[in-house]
């Protein structure tokens, strides 16, 4: 038995979804959080996610939201048509290794698999270890070179890659 529920989130959860990502960032020397600068989708995070065709969900425990992640088509120019990404995939500290992750990350495959997605894509920065641990265990693989992202912490990020089986042609009927 979990406790904590899962829900899709509201434009009224981009405070505490950045609580999340600024904890989280704080644990990792040099990543720095500048909400105004790098993450105005936060102001409105399920219109963001809702006008770019995906959705965002949190975790929702007995003190508030312990979790986020979201999904939505990529823009990734090699992607395969319908492919879908992961973004926001925070987890409060002390909520971690309770299953959290994986029941967020079960609802976005879902989700993905219902829109007939071929693939899942994401990018985690090359300092997050136990995410890119996280993401092998769900069965991604690491694809490619590491990219830069010119950003205020000076972060370089790993592409992740899982195919989805039969995804495509569930799409095309």
């Amino acid at each position: 038995m979990t406790d904590f529920l899962i829900r899709p989130a509201s434009d009224d959860d981009g405070d505490a979804i950045a609580a999340l990502i600024a904890a989280a960032f704080s644990e990792y020397e040099g990543c720095v959080f500048d909400r105004a600068a790098e993450f105005p989708e936060l102001d409105a995070i399920a219109s963001h996610f809702s006008a770019r065709g995906g959705a965002v969900w949190v975790a929702q425990g007995a003190g508030g939201v312990i979790g986020s992640m979201a999904l939505a088509p990529t823009r990734d120019a090699d992607a395969p048509p319908g492919g879908h990404e992961i973004f926001k995939v925070y987890v409060a500290r002390a909520a971690r290794r309770r299953g959290v992750a994986r029941a967020l990350f079960a609802t976005a495959l879902a989700a993905a698999r219902a829109a007939g997605a071929p693939e899942l894509r994401l990018w985690t920065d090359t300092r997050f270890a136990d995410a890119h641990r996280f993401y092998e265990r769900c069965g991604f693989t690491r694809a490619g070179a590491a990219r830069e992202c010119h950003d205020l912490s000076l972060t370089w990020e790993y592409a992740y890659r899982l195919p989805l089986p039969g995804a495509a042609r569930h799409r095309e009927g």
